[in-house]
């Protein structure tokens, strides 16, 4: 009996080390539903695009989540804005250069404020955000949503489960070399990003 009880207690132990195991999410979204939002109020103009070349792994724990660890990149030439003429400066070496900076990326160093309620959780990261080559120490606000369970609602015949990832921040053009001080009546200096993704992890 004895026996018997070591062993089942070896087994929840075992278990519970086991739901509490950091899992992988890779961000690479053969549909193209992942986005990033990018808009540029300036004076007499207003930019506003999008990009859905992401892709990236993030290291979530749902026991630990104040552990997040990871890099989400965005292909600069997926950048896109409405007006062909926008968009070719835009792509441009005059602007992003996005033949000689393919990538615009995030990668997190340091989670900060962490709070979850249920399935959610929000926190402050800190992370190199790099952009036309330069690269910045910046903190940003994130929501992080668990979803166990639900990778079939989103790609059929998958199980598995669901990192959801929101953020809102601003940067600044002039810190990455993007013509400062240039074109700012039509050019906004601020640039408003808005990521929407969401990454899975199959079984």
């Amino acid at each position: 009996m004895k026996h018997e009880l070591n062993c089942l207690l070896a087994f929840a132990c075992f278990h519970t080390v086991a739901l509490a195991a950091p899992q992988t999410f890779d961000f690479k979204d053969p549909k193209g539903v992942n986005n990033a939002v990018f808009k540029l109020d300036a004076p007499l103009e207003a930019v506003n695009g999008s990009a859905n070349g992401i892709s990236g792994t993030v290291t979530f724990d749902p026991a630990n989540p104040s552990a997040t660890k990871g890099k989400i990149t965005v292909a600069s030439v997926s950048l896109h804005v409405g007006n062909p003429m926008q968009q070719t400066h835009l792509h441009s070496d005059k602007w992003l250069d996005v033949a000689k900076h393919p990538e615009i990326t995030f990668e997190t160093t340091e989670l900060k404020n962490a709070k979850t309620a249920g399935d959610t959780t929000t926190a402050d990261v800190t992370g190199t955000f790099t952009l036309k080559g330069i690269s910045k120490v910046i903190t940003v606000p994130v929501k992080m949503t668990y979803l166990k369970d639900k990778l079939g609602q989103r790609v059929p015949r998958m199980n598995g489960d669901l990192l959801v990832i929101r953020a809102s921040f601003n940067i600044k053009r002039s810190d990455f070399g993007i013509n400062p001080g240039q074109f700012e009546e039509k050019v906004s200096d601020v640039i408003e990003l808005t990521l929407s993704i969401a990454g899975a992890s199959p079984r």
